[in-house]
């Protein structure tokens, strides 16, 4: 997926690094929920390192793939999909927030999975 050659615009080296920083964020995010973290907030703290991770990988290796709307629009719905769903379970441990936005954030992941899939496929 070429840059979108104007200034601000998402491009595949941006969604890459965004990945690594997903994956790391994940790794960090697993140890301090094996060495820190008790009972349900450790759980919740692993799942969060789980699709940080997960995704985050997933951003790094697929955001040199080309693709159209449909996929640069999935990666970016992936992309705040982790941020919502991670994010609200680290909220939950770390700030006591309800955990309101994490069905937004899978809804996100969903769509997003599903509309990087449709751009492949209509390439």
């Amino acid at each position: 997926m070429p840059d979108l050659g104007r200034p601000g615009a998402i491009s595949s080296h941006r969604l890459a690094g965004l990945g690594g920083v997903y994956a790391a964020t994940g790794v960090a995010l697993s140890a301090y929920a094996a060495h820190a973290a008790l009972g349900g907030d450790a759980a919740r703290l692993q799942t969060a390192a789980l699709f940080a991770f997960g995704h985050g990988v997933a951003l790094a290796a697929l955001a040199h793939v080309p693709g159209n709307r449909w996929t640069l629009g999935g990666m970016l719905a992936i992309a705040a999909g982790v941020v919502l769903f991670a994010g609200s379970l680290v909220a939950r441990v770390v700030l006591h927030w309800p955990t309101t936005l994490a069905p937004f954030g899978g809804m996100l992941l969903i769509g997003g999975w599903l509309a990087f899939a449709v751009g492949q496929v209509r390439r």
